[in-house]
């Protein structure tokens, strides 16, 4: 059950981050034109730059995973529950359906979330632009660990999965998983960006991606009791 709620937490960001280029693509387009001619222009040159943004971002999900596990376990704890597993099943298999609909577009339910967020952020985003403009990679660096936390319902779905993995570590590891999945989209981004941005803002693309993170969450809620029912079969 851990291994296949990281590997959605994963396929949750691969696919997940067609929806939110729009909002992330601007930040990198921003990070990237904001450098010298010389640095943007290079592939070779941006690279550190890239680099230092993303892993800052996926630092602060993972941070924000770590945070979210450890609140969750707590509180399990004193809750009078007989099968916390079953609940945290529950929980995942519905946020994971959530995050399927909110990515096709047919049901905007995690919109909520971000709305509650943007208060937090409004506290928060004053500190990102001590980093603008970025001359050097270790501002790309502080930069993303100040944006990761920008409201996104995406982040907020798996961010809810993280309360119930049971653990600190695990939820860490969830958001990391979840971050690690977000990386080749955002980080192509800042070399494809005109190319990649209109592939993703294309309603198949964004109705597929969709339709496959509803699997996963039919599967984490469903999936277990089928393979429990086909062993009895062939025992």
């Amino acid at each position: 059950m851990i291994e296949l709620t990281f590997l959605s937490a994963f396929i949750a960001g691969l696919l997940g981050s067609v929806h939110c280029i729009g909002m992330c693509g601007g930040i990198v387009g921003a990070l990237t034109m904001s450098l010298p001619k010389e640095v943007h222009q290079s592939y070779l040159r941006l690279l550190p730059y890239l680099f230092g943004y993303n892993i800052g971002r996926i630092a602060s999900y993972t941070i924000a995973g770590i945070l979210a596990g450890y609140i969750g376990a707590n509180f399990a704890e004193v809750l009078p529950m007989d099968n916390p597993r079953v609940v945290a099943m529950w929980v995942s298999g519905f946020f994971m359906i959530a995050l399927g609909l909110y990515i096709g577009g047919w049901w905007q339910i995690l919109i909520k979330l971000e709305k509650v967020g943007s208060y937090v952020w409004r506290k928060i985003e004053p500190l990102g632009r001590r980093f603008l403009p970025v001359k050097n990679p270790l501002q790309a660096l502080g930069l993303g660990l100040i944006w990761g936390w920008l409201p996104c319902g995406l982040v907020y779905s798996i961010l809810a999965v993280s309360l119930t993995s049971g653990s600190a570590l695990h939820g860490g590891l969830l958001m990391l998983a979840f971050g690690i999945g977000t990386l080749p989209m955002l980080f192509t981004l800042g070399v494809t960006a005109q190319w990649l941005t209109r592939f993703a803002q294309k309603i198949l693309v964004r109705r597929i991606a969709g339709a496959i993170v509803i699997l996963f969450g039919l599967f984490i809620l469903f999936g277990k009791q089928y393979m429990h029912m086909h062993m009895h079969m062939h025992g």
